[in-house]
């Protein structure tokens, strides 16, 4: 493509993110606007509202951080022995694990007729408390978080030089001295960034606290704004609960930035093999027993949902006709987000890619910044607060349950797109810097450029890209819960509906499909991510 074009592809994919979240955000502040008396709003439920979302994602930060530091330190310490690598990828499991299957997984290990209730009984004769309320929403936040932050804090120490190994060794460090000396000056840095990060995704939890919260007394604001619209249709109360969770939202990421944290990236985990460590017999234990016990509380809920899906009655959910219609949508809907994000994150790689030939060794401008950062915006407005602005935007002019599908593919792509771009920009840069002086003395642009030079190198990535697009849409609640109804009817949606009229078989059998499909996209993203690295080195 000619520079011109080149930048006339990301206008389009900024414009529509411009659009969907200007609109959201007009839909709010005209609903604020016209709403008499809006101070009143203001109450003593919104700000018991606000202090248990920032008390429960404060105590998921505490309970995920401080266990994974002692989970990476052991990790670290032991870098060749057998099952290493199968933990590691185990960590990552949670990663592409939709939150509403974890769900499932919590309720049939810690519910009171869980796995655990019965053995409680037998050994204390005490009654299991159940995993509802704020219980259940921190084992399910430290679920999800504890892997993510291990891997973080395991990725900062295998930057410590393989010298200062060495020269700990050689000094005779025992355990405490290379923790002081050696490891804590780099955790200590990581840390600030790990903690925000944790923090901020306990803080947009949705899923989580929708399922698993348990009444008035443990809500957040996400889900106080879906229970303000689709159960008391207050959208008053909606908008104020949604400035909330914006300012909450954009101050977290404010500090993030400030640290320097990605929210995109992934931890990729080089196996150091050059270390020199002589652990004593004490610490080797010590170190045993806390992977064995992050394995054995990260695995456990796998395994659970796996055995409660299999106890249902899987050929009967597999002959209804509600289970194929909410898997043809499901299909439907997550193709359609994938194949838009992957199409958007094209023309604004593309458009950032021609504006920095264009300006050589000059200071990026504010167009450039755009199509780089313009997708980060969508981090700071969760889905669910999108929703809501387009729902009280709409509610006036259309049926809002009808137009469902647009509405799901559309967020759930833009949601798809910073992490769509983080895989895309990276390749598409380098087969660029390969290609551009070729193509431009034999005048090679437009479709043609990119048909026969740029899409070959770009098939991986992009295959990647649609997988983990895919995958994050398929399993999404947030904004189906909203447009959701028996016309239009996800699988999540449908596993919610199951749970929500104590079907809890059907429920598990539910969530064990949705796993497997996502967690086979999520591999064939992997396995698609080892080829472009094998092929680039």
């Amino acid at each position: 493509m000619a520079s011109g074009m080149r930048i006339a592809a990301g206008a389009l994919p900024l414009a529509l993110i411009v659009a969907l979240v200007g609109g959201a955000l007009a839909g709010l502040l005209m609903q604020g606007a016209s709403s008499a008396g809006s101070t009143a709003l203001f109450d003593s439920y919104l700000f018991q509202v606000t202090r248990f979302t920032l008390w429960q994602a404060a105590l998921s930060t505490l309970l995920s951080v401080l266990p994974a530091l002692l989970v990476a330190r052991a990790l670290a310490r032991h870098p060749n022995f057998p099952g290493r690598r199968f933990i590691l990828q185990m960590f990552a499991v949670p990663l592409g694990l939709p939150a509403i299957v974890a769900a499932i997984g919590i309720l049939s290990l810690y519910g009171r007729a869980g796995y655990l209730a019965p053995v409680a009984k037998a050994l204390w004769d005490w009654q299991w408390p159940g995993a509802y309320g704020l219980s259940g929403i921190l084992i399910a936040h430290v679920f999800f978080n504890l892997p993510m932050a291990a891997r973080l804090f395991l990725a900062a120490l295998e930057t410590v030089p393989p010298h200062q190994w060495r020269l700990s060794a050689q000094l005779g460090m025992g355990s405490l001295a290379s923790f002081r000396f050696v490891e804590w000056p780099v955790l200590r840095t990581a840390l600030p960034g790990v903690a925000g990060l944790v923090f901020m995704l306990c803080v947009t939890s949705f899923t989580i606290v929708l399922t698993l919260g348990g009444g008035p007394g443990a809500t957040t604001l996400e889900v106080a704004i879906y229970q303000a619209l689709r159960f008391d249709f207050d959208p008053q109360r909606a908008v104020a609960l949604t400035a909330v969770q914006l300012v909450l939202t954009a101050a977290a990421l404010w500090l993030l930035t400030r640290f320097g944290v990605s929210l995109t990236g992934d931890a990729n985990l080089p196996l150091s093999s050059r270390r020199v460590l002589f652990p004593t017999g004490p610490e080797r234990g010590f170190n045993a027993i806390v992977i064995a016990l992050a394995v054995l509380f990260v695995g456990s809920p796998m395994m659970t949902v796996v055995a409660a899906g299999l106890g249902a009655n899987l050929a009967r959910l597999a002959g209804e006709d509600a289970v194929h219609r909410a898997t043809a949508t499901s299909l439907g809907l997550a193709f359609a987000a994938a194949s838009l994000s992957v199409t958007l994150s094209f023309g604004l790689v593309i458009a950032r890619r021609a504006l920095e030939l264009r300006r050589g060794a000059g200071k990026p401008g504010l167009t450039e910044r755009l199509f780089d950062n313009g997708a980060m915006m969508v981090l700071v407005i969760p889905p669910i607060v999108i929703g809501a602005g387009w729902f009280v935007l709409l509610r006036n002019f259309v049926d809002v349950f009808q137009i469902a599908p647009i509405m799901v593919v559309s967020v759930n792509a833009v949601m798809a797109l910073p992490f769509a771009m983080r895989i895309i920009r990276p390749a598409y840069d380098a087969a660029s810097q390969r290609h551009e002086r070729l193509c431009a003395s034999l005048g090679i642009g437009g479709f043609a450029r990119l048909k026969l030079i740029d899409w070959p190198p770009m098939r991986r990535p992009a295959l990647l890209a649609f997988a983990f697009a895919m995958a994050l849409s398929l399993g999404d609640l947030g904004v189906i819960a909203l447009f959701g109804s028996d016309q239009v009817q996800t699988l999540p949606y449908l596993l919610l509906q199951r749970m929500g009229s104590y079907r809890t078989a059907d429920a598990a059998g539910l969530a064990l499909f949705i796993g497997i499909l996502c967690l086979g996209l999520m591999a064939i993203a992997g396995r698609e991510k080892a080829g472009a690295n094998v092929a680039r080195e």
